[in-house]
């Protein structure tokens, strides 16, 4: 069997920025969450048989205790914001797994249940569907995978390798030098994606490499700043690192077969198109 890991918030951000706005009569804006059912129906169309969705249920994670730029809710537009619990429930009614993460972030959930599921001997292959560089760190060879839905393009260890310069394993020290805007962790200072790529496919991780750029047995322009700043920022380097490392310990109360597509929960569906206005829903989820 395949594996199916969805990132709810980045698909109904996307469906929020990409569909055309829908109101209910009270003037509930509804456009994404409707557009997101759709896009999850698309799964089952496709094949998919065993799906989970994760949702940032809130924001702020263990994360913003840590370091205080982290990201937060601030600036979401308050009408994708009222979208999410629908979101959830909608994941829910359709036969979705879903986990709604308050102290981890979704990514944790996915992280999580991506390292679960590679160790189950009947799946083939776990597919992770977010774009997001983050969690290019839980691909292993050309069973767990990166996958872009938009653009049906899977990448595996070698296509992360190609495409940010390291291994998956170094993409959290790799974050933590260049920084990563989307999470609010700022980086060091002269570190970009060019010499952090060179240095730590050599180094693998920041405590490997060497204060002092004399040490370092490879050319590279600038090299003795980069040295430097590391130095100077290198307790910062360490905890940026740690906020981009996903989480694989998450307890969810989930196995892979709790993954398998349920029925759907008319009830629930009922209660969700009432709430949309969607009253067409149900005949356009057909198996």
């Amino acid at each position: 069997m395949d594996v199916h890991l969805i990132d709810g918030t980045y698909e109904l951000f996307r469906c929020f920025f990409g569909a055309p706005s829908v109101k209910t009569q009270d003037g509930r804006e509804v456009g994404a969450v409707r557009a997101f059912v759709r896009s999850m129906w698309r799964l089952r169309a496709e094949g998919a048989t065993h799906v989970g969705v994760a949702f940032d249920t809130v924001i702020d994670s263990f994360r913003n205790q840590l370091f205080v730029g982290y990201k937060t809710g601030a600036g979401i537009d308050p009408n994708l914001l009222a979208q999410f619990p629908l979101a959830e429930q909608a994941s829910r009614a359709i036969g979705l797994a879903t986990w709604s993460m308050i102290d981890f972030e979704a990514d944790d959930a996915l992280a999580t249940m991506a390292h679960r599921a590679a160790q189950d001997g009947r799946v083939e292959k776990v597919l992770i569907a977010s774009p997001d560089k983050d969690l290019c760190q839980c691909v292993r060879g050309t069973r767990v995978v990166a996958w872009d839905r938009k653009k049906q393009v899977a990448m595996d260890a070698d296509g992360v390798r190609a495409k940010h310069g390291v291994s998956p394993a170094s993409i959290p020290d790799y974050l933590a030098l260049v920084g990563d805007t989307a999470d609010g962790i700022p980086g060091v200072p002269r570190w970009g994606e060019k010499g952090a790529a060179a240095v730590l496919s050599y180094y693998h991780h920041i405590e490997s490499i060497p204060r002092h750029a004399k040490d370092w047995p490879f050319a590279l322009r600038g090299k003795e700043s980069l040295a430097e700043q590391l130095t100077q920022h290198l307790e910062a380097a360490k905890l940026y690192r740690v906020l981009a490392t996903l989480r694989v310990d998450v307890p969810l109360e989930t196995d892979v077969d709790a993954l398998a597509w349920r029925p759907i929960d008319s009830e629930a569906l009922a209660e969700f198109m009432t709430v949309t206005g969607d009253a067409n829903l149900r005949e356009r989820l057909k198996p």
